[in-house]
């Protein structure tokens, strides 16, 4: 899990890149990956700089194209390039991580931002998602 902290008013799309470059998955052996297989998001990630830096990377993108894309697209004819296409098997996954940010605000102190200072709002996020983790570890134990 990886976490950028921005200013609240700030939007999500240009954080795409940042994020994917903290992730690391461990698996049984050997060191982490820092290369997932698929990254899903929502239209709002469905920049052609998000899509190339994914391709670039060698990662399938799983983001839905937005109506205005495809119109443009459309209308540029065969000079538009080929039409995105995303696997919804996968798509219907990203309710994970949807979950996971109504987790994090249930706990008042994220979803309210009584902390004053990034670093200690950051911190609390940490701890958050560690009290998240051990509960789901301990659950699939049990």
């Amino acid at each position: 899990m990886a976490f950028v902290l921005t200013a609240g008013q700030a939007a999500d799309s240009p954080q795409f890149i940042p994020v994917p470059r903290r992730i690391r998955v461990r698996g049984p052996v050997g060191r982490p990956r820092t290369r997932p297989d698929a990254v899903a998001g929502d239209k709002a990630y469905s920049s052609r700089g998000n899509r190339v830096h994914l391709r670039k990377r060698g990662i399938k993108a799983v983001i839905p194209e937005k109506r205005d894309q495809t119109a443009n697209r459309t209308k540029k004819g065969s000079k538009g390039g080929r039409p995105v296409s995303h696997d919804a098997g996968l798509y219907k996954e990203r309710n994970t991580v949807e979950r996971l940010i109504n987790k994090l605000k249930a706990w008042r102190g994220i979803a309210t931002r009584y902390d004053k200072t990034p670093d200690s709002y950051l911190a609390g996020l940490h701890l958050r998602a560690s009290m998240i983790w051990i509960k789901d570890l301990t659950r699939a134990t049990s």
